[in-house]
Protein backbone atom coordinates (compact mmCIF):
# COMPACT_ATOMS: atom_id res chain seq x y z
CA UNK A 1 0.00 0.00 0.00
CA UNK A 2 1.58 3.32 -1.13
CA UNK A 3 1.55 6.60 0.80
CA UNK A 4 1.26 10.22 -0.59
CA UNK A 5 4.15 12.23 0.89
CA UNK A 6 3.61 15.33 -1.38
CA UNK A 7 0.33 16.43 0.19
CA UNK A 8 1.84 17.73 3.49
CA UNK A 9 4.61 19.49 1.58
CA UNK A 10 2.06 21.22 -0.70
CA UNK A 11 0.01 22.40 2.29
CA UNK A 12 3.13 23.75 3.98
CA UNK A 13 4.13 25.67 0.87
CA UNK A 14 0.64 27.14 0.47
CA UNK A 15 0.65 28.22 4.10
CA UNK A 16 4.04 29.92 3.66
CA UNK A 17 2.82 31.71 0.53
CA UNK A 18 -0.26 32.89 2.36
CA UNK A 19 1.88 34.29 5.19
CA UNK A 20 4.14 36.06 2.71
CA UNK A 21 1.15 37.46 0.80
CA UNK A 22 -0.38 38.76 4.00
CA UNK A 23 2.88 40.43 5.05
CA UNK A 24 3.26 41.92 1.59
CA UNK A 25 -0.29 43.30 1.73
CA UNK A 26 0.35 44.86 5.15
CA UNK A 27 3.58 46.38 3.84
CA UNK A 28 1.80 47.84 0.81
CA UNK A 29 -0.92 49.34 3.01
CA UNK A 30 1.67 50.88 5.29
CA UNK A 31 3.66 52.30 2.43
CA UNK A 32 0.57 53.59 0.61
CA UNK A 33 -0.54 55.59 3.63
CA UNK A 34 2.88 57.06 4.35
CA UNK A 35 4.56 57.17 0.95
CA UNK A 36 1.73 58.33 -1.32
CA UNK A 37 0.09 61.48 0.05
CA UNK A 38 -2.61 63.57 -1.63
CA UNK A 39 -3.08 67.18 -0.50
CA UNK A 40 -6.65 68.27 -1.23
CA UNK A 41 -8.14 71.64 -2.24
CA UNK A 42 -7.68 74.34 0.38
CA UNK A 43 -4.79 72.47 2.02
CA UNK A 44 -1.03 72.86 2.29
CA UNK A 45 1.64 70.50 3.58
CA UNK A 46 4.97 70.68 5.37
CA UNK A 47 7.47 67.80 5.62
CA UNK A 48 9.12 66.35 8.70
CA UNK A 49 12.34 64.41 7.99
CA UNK A 50 12.84 61.85 10.72
CA UNK A 51 16.49 61.12 9.89
CA UNK A 52 17.33 64.51 8.43
CA UNK A 53 16.82 68.14 9.42
CA UNK A 54 13.50 67.60 11.14
CA UNK A 55 10.69 69.97 10.17
CA UNK A 56 11.40 71.77 6.89
CA UNK A 57 9.62 75.06 7.66
CA UNK A 58 10.42 76.99 4.50
CA UNK A 59 9.23 74.46 1.91
CA UNK A 60 5.45 74.38 1.52
CA UNK A 61 3.78 71.54 -0.45
CA UNK A 62 0.82 72.62 -2.55
CA UNK A 63 -2.30 70.56 -3.30
CA UNK A 64 -1.92 67.45 -5.42
CA UNK A 65 -0.19 64.05 -5.29
CA UNK A 66 3.16 63.70 -3.48
CA UNK A 67 5.56 60.83 -2.82
CA UNK A 68 7.17 60.81 0.61
CA UNK A 69 9.72 58.39 2.02
CA UNK A 70 8.01 56.08 4.54
CA UNK A 71 10.27 57.24 7.37
CA UNK A 72 9.30 60.90 6.76
CA UNK A 73 5.99 62.58 7.47
CA UNK A 74 3.98 65.13 5.46
CA UNK A 75 1.80 67.21 7.81
CA UNK A 76 -1.27 68.64 6.07
CA UNK A 77 -2.99 71.89 7.16
CA UNK A 78 -6.40 73.20 6.13
CA UNK A 79 -5.75 76.84 5.16
CA UNK A 80 -9.29 77.76 4.09
CA UNK A 81 -11.10 80.59 5.88
CA UNK A 82 -13.23 79.29 8.75
CA UNK A 83 -15.73 80.86 11.13
CA UNK A 84 -16.07 80.47 14.87
CA UNK A 85 -17.92 82.12 17.76
CA UNK A 86 -17.09 83.35 21.23
CA UNK A 87 -19.36 84.38 24.10
CA UNK A 88 -17.94 86.22 27.10
CA UNK A 89 -18.69 88.60 29.96
CA UNK A 90 -16.79 91.87 30.08
CA UNK A 91 -16.75 94.97 32.27
CA UNK A 92 -17.57 98.37 30.79
CA UNK A 93 -15.94 101.66 31.72
CA UNK A 94 -18.33 102.22 34.61
CA UNK A 95 -17.89 98.67 35.95
CA UNK A 96 -21.12 97.11 34.68
CA UNK A 97 -21.09 93.54 33.35
CA UNK A 98 -21.97 93.13 29.68
CA UNK A 99 -22.55 89.88 27.81
CA UNK A 100 -21.02 89.94 24.33
CA UNK A 101 -21.23 87.40 21.50
CA UNK A 102 -18.60 87.64 18.76
CA UNK A 103 -18.07 85.85 15.48
CA UNK A 104 -14.75 85.81 13.67
CA UNK A 105 -13.25 84.46 10.43
CA UNK A 106 -9.69 83.16 10.37
CA UNK A 107 -7.21 80.86 8.66
CA UNK A 108 -3.67 79.60 9.00
CA UNK A 109 -1.12 81.62 7.03
CA UNK A 110 -0.52 79.36 3.98
CA UNK A 111 3.11 80.41 3.65
CA UNK A 112 3.91 80.05 7.36
CA UNK A 113 2.41 76.69 8.33
CA UNK A 114 5.90 75.31 8.98
CA UNK A 115 6.52 77.89 11.67
CA UNK A 116 2.94 77.51 12.91
CA UNK A 117 3.37 73.75 13.32
CA UNK A 118 6.79 74.11 14.93
CA UNK A 119 5.77 76.73 17.53
CA UNK A 120 2.04 76.12 18.13
CA UNK A 121 0.57 73.12 16.30
CA UNK A 122 -2.78 72.37 14.73
CA UNK A 123 -4.80 73.53 17.76
CA UNK A 124 -3.91 77.18 17.16
CA UNK A 125 -7.59 78.25 17.41
CA UNK A 126 -7.84 77.38 21.10
CA UNK A 127 -4.19 78.07 21.90
CA UNK A 128 -3.72 81.44 20.22
CA UNK A 129 -6.71 83.01 18.49
CA UNK A 130 -9.48 82.73 21.09
CA UNK A 131 -7.32 83.98 23.99
CA UNK A 132 -6.21 86.96 21.89
CA UNK A 133 -9.82 87.82 20.99
CA UNK A 134 -10.92 87.59 24.62
CA UNK A 135 -8.02 89.79 25.73
CA UNK A 136 -8.63 92.43 23.05
CA UNK A 137 -12.40 92.49 23.74
CA UNK A 138 -11.93 93.05 27.46
CA UNK A 139 -9.36 95.78 26.89
CA UNK A 140 -11.37 97.67 24.26
CA UNK A 141 -14.83 97.47 25.86
CA UNK A 142 -13.32 98.50 29.19
CA UNK A 143 -12.73 101.95 27.68
CA UNK A 144 -16.38 102.57 26.73
CA UNK A 145 -19.71 103.09 28.46
CA UNK A 146 -22.51 100.53 27.93
CA UNK A 147 -24.68 102.94 25.93
CA UNK A 148 -21.79 103.55 23.52
CA UNK A 149 -21.42 99.84 22.87
CA UNK A 150 -25.18 99.46 22.55
CA UNK A 151 -25.64 102.25 20.01
CA UNK A 152 -23.26 104.97 18.85
CA UNK A 153 -19.77 103.43 19.09
CA UNK A 154 -20.51 99.80 18.24
CA UNK A 155 -18.80 99.82 14.84
CA UNK A 156 -15.76 101.65 16.17
CA UNK A 157 -15.43 99.19 19.07
CA UNK A 158 -15.74 96.26 16.65
CA UNK A 159 -13.02 97.67 14.39
CA UNK A 160 -10.73 98.29 17.34
CA UNK A 161 -11.09 94.71 18.61
CA UNK A 162 -10.44 93.38 15.10
CA UNK A 163 -7.31 95.48 14.57
CA UNK A 164 -5.82 94.59 17.96
CA UNK A 165 -6.48 90.85 17.50
CA UNK A 166 -5.21 90.82 13.90
CA UNK A 167 -1.89 92.35 14.93
CA UNK A 168 -1.37 89.80 17.71
CA UNK A 169 -2.49 86.81 15.59
CA UNK A 170 -0.23 87.70 12.66
CA UNK A 171 2.80 87.34 14.92
CA UNK A 172 1.74 83.71 15.49
CA UNK A 173 1.19 82.95 11.76
CA UNK A 174 -2.62 83.16 11.94
CA UNK A 175 -4.63 85.36 9.54
CA UNK A 176 -7.68 87.11 11.01
CA UNK A 177 -10.18 88.12 8.32
CA UNK A 178 -12.88 89.85 10.41
CA UNK A 179 -14.41 90.20 13.88
CA UNK A 180 -18.12 90.97 14.23
CA UNK A 181 -20.15 91.84 17.34
CA UNK A 182 -23.25 89.68 16.92
CA UNK A 183 -25.08 90.53 20.13
CA UNK A 184 -24.76 92.74 23.20
CA UNK A 185 -26.78 91.88 26.31
CA UNK A 186 -27.08 94.57 29.00
CA UNK A 187 -28.77 94.39 32.41
CA UNK A 188 -32.55 94.85 31.85
CA UNK A 189 -32.90 98.15 33.73
CA UNK A 190 -29.88 99.63 31.99
CA UNK A 191 -31.16 98.53 28.58
CA UNK A 192 -34.58 100.11 29.24
CA UNK A 193 -32.93 103.37 30.35
CA UNK A 194 -30.74 103.47 27.23
CA UNK A 195 -33.66 102.73 24.92
CA UNK A 196 -35.73 105.50 26.56
CA UNK A 197 -32.83 107.92 26.17
CA UNK A 198 -32.45 107.00 22.50
CA UNK A 199 -36.17 107.58 21.91
CA UNK A 200 -35.97 111.01 23.54
CA UNK A 201 -32.93 111.89 21.45
CA UNK A 202 -34.77 110.80 18.31
CA UNK A 203 -37.81 112.97 19.19
CA UNK A 204 -35.54 115.93 19.92
CA UNK A 205 -33.81 115.42 16.59
CA UNK A 206 -37.15 115.35 14.77
CA UNK A 207 -38.28 118.53 16.58
CA UNK A 208 -35.03 120.33 15.71
CA UNK A 209 -35.38 119.21 12.11
CA UNK A 210 -38.95 120.58 11.93
CA UNK A 211 -37.88 123.90 13.47
CA UNK A 212 -34.99 124.19 11.07
CA UNK A 213 -37.26 123.47 8.11
CA UNK A 214 -39.80 126.10 9.20
CA UNK A 215 -37.01 128.62 9.86
CA UNK A 216 -35.65 128.10 6.36
CA UNK A 217 -39.15 128.45 4.86
CA UNK A 218 -39.64 131.75 6.72
CA UNK A 219 -36.27 133.00 5.49
CA UNK A 220 -37.24 132.03 1.95
CA UNK A 221 -40.49 134.01 2.13
CA UNK A 222 -38.68 137.06 3.52
CA UNK A 223 -36.12 136.92 0.73
CA UNK A 224 -38.88 136.51 -1.88
CA UNK A 225 -40.84 139.47 -0.50
CA UNK A 226 -37.73 141.62 -0.36
CA UNK A 227 -36.89 140.72 -3.95
CA UNK A 228 -40.38 141.73 -5.11
CA UNK A 229 -40.20 145.02 -3.18
CA UNK A 230 -36.82 145.83 -4.70
CA UNK A 231 -38.11 144.99 -8.19
CA UNK A 232 -41.16 147.24 -7.76
CA UNK A 233 -39.00 150.06 -6.45
CA UNK A 234 -36.71 149.85 -9.46
CA UNK A 235 -39.67 149.64 -11.86
CA UNK A 236 -41.46 152.65 -10.34
CA UNK A 237 -38.29 154.70 -10.48
CA UNK A 238 -37.82 153.98 -14.19
CA UNK A 239 -41.45 154.67 -15.34
CA UNK A 240 -41.58 158.42 -16.16
CA UNK A 241 -44.58 160.09 -17.87
CA UNK A 242 -42.70 160.31 -21.15
CA UNK A 243 -41.91 156.57 -21.13
CA UNK A 244 -45.57 155.74 -20.42
CA UNK A 245 -46.70 157.98 -23.29
CA UNK A 246 -44.23 156.34 -25.70
CA UNK A 247 -45.43 152.88 -24.64
CA UNK A 248 -49.04 153.95 -25.29
CA UNK A 249 -48.19 155.20 -28.78
CA UNK A 250 -46.36 151.95 -29.57
CA UNK A 251 -49.40 149.91 -28.48
CA UNK A 252 -51.72 152.13 -30.62
CA UNK A 253 -49.53 151.69 -33.68
CA UNK A 254 -49.55 147.96 -33.25
CA UNK A 255 -53.35 147.97 -33.06
CA UNK A 256 -53.59 150.18 -36.15
CA UNK A 257 -51.74 147.52 -38.13
CA UNK A 258 -54.48 145.00 -37.44
CA UNK A 259 -56.51 144.00 -40.56
CA UNK A 260 -59.79 144.19 -38.62
CA UNK A 261 -61.98 147.29 -39.15
CA UNK A 262 -61.78 149.83 -36.34
CA UNK A 263 -62.67 153.35 -35.27
CA UNK A 264 -59.92 155.58 -33.93
CA UNK A 265 -60.90 158.23 -31.40
CA UNK A 266 -58.21 160.75 -30.57
CA UNK A 267 -57.87 161.34 -26.85
CA UNK A 268 -58.54 164.70 -25.42
CA UNK A 269 -56.12 166.94 -23.58
CA UNK A 270 -52.40 167.44 -23.94
CA UNK A 271 -51.52 163.91 -22.80
CA UNK A 272 -54.50 162.07 -24.34
CA UNK A 273 -53.73 158.94 -26.35
CA UNK A 274 -55.71 157.63 -29.34
CA UNK A 275 -58.38 155.02 -28.62
CA UNK A 276 -59.15 152.34 -31.20
CA UNK A 277 -62.62 150.79 -31.21
CA UNK A 278 -63.47 147.73 -33.28
CA UNK A 279 -66.75 147.77 -35.26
Amino acid sequence: MSRNYNAPDLSTKLFKYAILGFLLLVLILILSSTTFVTIGPGERGVKFKRFGDGLIKEKIYDQGFHIVAPWNNLIVYDVRTKEDFEEMSVLSKNGLTIEVELSFRYSADPQKIGYLHDEIGTNYLETILKPEIRSATREVIGKYLPEELYSTKRDAIQDEIEEMTREAASKKYVVLDAVLIREVVLPPKLREAIELKLQEEQLAFQYDFKLDRERKEAERKIIEAQAKADANKILNASLSDKILKDKGIEATLELAKSPNSKVVIVGGGDEGLPLILNN
